[in-house]
C-alpha cells in the first residue's frame, strides 16, 4: 500500500466515523437533555478543567457572549455552579454540579451503547485489528513532527 492509498483510506474512514459519532452525541444531548451544542460543549470543557467563561469561549471558538449565554442556561438548569475566585474577585470559576456530571455521564453512556451496537458485528480478530490500528494512529499523531 502506498502512502497515497493510506491517506485515501484515512479520509474515507476517520472523518465519516467521527461525524456520525459526533452527530449521535449531539442528538442525545439535544433530544434527551435539551442541550444546545454550545451548552453540551461547555459542560464537556468544564469537566476537562476549563473553569472560566473566557477559557470556554477561546477553546470553543465562541464569542465571550455566546459562552456566557451557554453558562447562564446551564446555571439556570443547575448543571453548573459559579464560584467567586478567592484570589481574584473579578473571576468567577465554573464547576459541574452533580446533576451536570450525571447528565454528561448519561450522554456518554448512551453513546457507548450506540458504539457497542456498531462494533458488535466485528469478530474478536477484527476488533483486535482495529485496536492495534487505532493505537498506531494515535501514536503517529501524538509524536511531535515538524
Amino acid at each position: 500500500m502506498t502512502e497515497s492509498d493510506l491517506i485515501d483510506v484515512f479520509w474515507e474512514s476517520i472523518p465519516p466515523v467521527w461525524r456520525q459519532t459526533r452527530a449521535y452525541i449531539r442528538a442525545v444531548a439535544a433530544e434527551r437533555f435539551g442541550l444546545t451544542v454550545e451548552q453540551f460543549q461547555a459542560l464537556r470543557r468544564i469537566r476537562k478543567g476549563y473553569d472560566l467563561v473566557s477559557g470556554l469561549a477561546e477553546e470553543g471558538r465562541l464569542s465571550r457572549s455566546q459562552a456566557s449565554r451557554a453558562v447562564d442556561a446551564l446555571a439556570r438548569r443547575k448543571l453548573v455552579t459559579r464560584l467567586p475566585d478567592a484570589a481574584d474577585r473579578r473571576h468567577v470559576r465554573l464547576s459541574l454540579t452533580a446533576k451536570g456530571e450525571q447528565t454528561l455521564s448519561a450522554i456518554y453512556a448512551e453513546t457507548e451503547i450506540w458504539l457497542g451496537e456498531r462494533f458488535r458485528s466485528l469478530s474478536f480478530g477484527q476488533s483486535q485489528e482495529i485496536v492495534r490500528a487505532l493505537s498506531l494512529l494515535r501514536d503517529v499523531f501524538a509524536s511531535p513532527k515538524s
